[in-house]
């Protein structure tokens, strides 16, 4: 075993306890009614553990620009500076909304990769489309209809197009896809926020989903590309511009070409190490469930050098750390 894999793998577990920090501080606001007091929890909580790592990090994706935010904004620097020298991607609260309201699939999550390894974009949209592993290459593309990407990916998977389901978010800009979807036949899964668990439920064994289709942030489908590498999985992205403001984003961190579609790993390289922590109860993750002196916590880590998915059950005892609730 290399120094390589041990740093590997103590980073994916450290990985694991920043997003549950930052889950176990949102919980506390479930259905209160603030998204912005959840979400600030989860950046407090998870900034607090970000520094505290043995690591030289710099955030790349995170809640903004400095001076917008004053913490976990792109560029700043992250870790006890000791350490492998990382870029770190995340969202504190993936579904701040759907905490404020009580409602499922709101997750904490974040990546880290090496120096170089994210797709720099800015706070836009972008189209998106994954499905999971074992499939031929190019059986699914933005550029394809609805009707001829759920075609070709029922016979890769030897089935009635009637037996596929998709996942996309519950978006007035996709009243025409849905109606494309359903001229199908195929089924449909709608979610209320987070298309990173949206496209985490395509890929994964048993998530419910067969494909995710749709549009949704830019820097979350960065996020979805680097969970998809360890995962496992196909998945595009194209930005969308809007607006001139949009074009102008676009430009100013050098992306000649606004129409491209990008692979996974043009998304995500290198060596990627993905971790999610549920905060309100959803289909692949439970949310945090309260318990006497503590709370449990579900997540899950992947590993692209390895390929490998864990799911980690935390009992935290809140007793023997001089804590309370």
């Amino acid at each position: 075993m290399n120094d390589l894999t041990v740093l590997d793998r103590n980073l994916a577990m450290e990985a694991v306890r920043v997003t549950e920090s930052a889950a176990i501080s949102a919980v506390r606001l479930m259905g209160g009614g603030d998204e912005r007091a959840a979400d600030q929890a989860a950046v407090e909580s998870m900034h607090s553990a970000l520094n505290s790592m043995a690591m030289d990090g710099v955030i790349r994706i995170g809640e903004g620009c400095q001076g917008d935010t004053d913490k976990l904004y792109v560029g700043e620097h992250v870790g006890t500076g000791v350490g492998p020298k990382v870029d770190v991607a995340i969202v504190p609260l993936e579904g701040k909304s759907i905490v404020a309201r009580g409602g499922p699939n709101a997750m904490s999550v974040i990546a880290m990769a090496e120096q170089g390894g994210f797709l720099e974009v800015p706070e836009i949209y972008m189209e998106k489309i994954a499905i999971g592993p074992g499939l031929p290459d190019g059986v699914v593309d933005l550029d394809y209809t609805p009707k001829k990407n759920l075609a070709q990916l029922a016979e890769a998977k030897n089935c009635q197009i009637q037996n596929l389901v998709v996942c996309l978010l519950d978006r007035p800009r996709h009243t025409k896809l849905i109606a494309e979807i359903r001229e199908t036949g195929a089924r449909i899964r709608i979610i209320l926020d987070g298309d990173v668990s949206g496209i985490i439920q395509a890929a994964e064994m048993g998530g419910g989903a067969d494909v995710y289709m749709g549009s949704g942030g830019a820097s979350q489908g960065v996020l979805a590309a680097a969970a998809l590498r360890g995962l496992g999985g196909q998945m595009q992205g194209r930005l969308i511009l809007r607006s001139a403001d949009d074009a102008i984003a676009v430009k100013a961190i050098g992306i000649k070409e606004a129409d491209y579609k990008y692979s996974i790993k043009e998304m995500a390289s290198g060596n990627v190490t993905f971790a999610a922590t549920g905060v309100t109860y959803g289909a692949m993750l439970d949310g945090v469930k309260t318990i006497p002196n503590g709370v449990l916590t579900h997540s899950m880590v992947t590993r692209s050098q390895t390929g490998t998915l864990r799911y980690i059950k935390g009992h935290h005892d809140f007793s023997r750390r001089g804590l309370s609730g």
